[in-house]
């Protein structure tokens, strides 16, 4: 690691400090950064929206692709005040950046009552098992529009 990483980390650090002492939410910030530019910035804005999936790599993520006009990541380092919840991980996959550096673990997160392990649980069980009720319904319906989507020819593949 070098001194930039430790610079955009503690900026990282510091949005989860800010947006926390704001109300915003809770202790999260990112900072995502493309050719030793930052592109994207995010602290944790769940409880200030409304919005379950306003975490602080969420939206660091939708600043980011905004400023590049694309959807994924390409190039860049994302800094994350935490280790990223099973949903941000997942976003961090979808959106490709090249690298991805965090201070503290899920473990500290769990220490302070953010505790994703149960998601972590879930995941491997089969929809049916889950503690959310889950049921397939309409399949053959589903399935005809992704089939469509496989024969598009002017799709965006991602």
């Amino acid at each position: 690691m070098s001194e930039l990483d430790e610079a955009y980390m503690r900026e990282a650090i510091e949005l989860a400090r800010t947006g926390m002492q704001q109300g915003d939410g809770g202790p999260f910030g990112c900072v995502i950064v493309k050719g030793g530019k930052v592109i994207g910035r995010g602290q944790n804005k769940v409880t200030s929206t409304n919005d379950p999936t306003a975490h602080a790599e969420v939206v660091a993520i939708r600043e980011a692709c905004e400023h590049l006009n694309d959807f994924q990541l390409t190039g860049c380092t994302l800094y994350a005040s935490c280790e990223p919840c099973p949903m941000c991980l997942g976003a961090i996959y979808w959106a490709r950046p090249d690298r991805l550096v965090f201070a503290c673990t899920r473990q500290d997160a769990a220490s302070v009552g953010f505790d994703d392990q149960l998601i972590y649980d879930e995941l491997p069980l089969p929809p049916d098992k889950r503690r959310i009720p889950m049921t397939s319904l309409l399949r053959s319906e589903g399935r005809m529009v992704l089939n469509e989507w496989s024969l598009k020819e002017d799709k965006t593949p991602y």
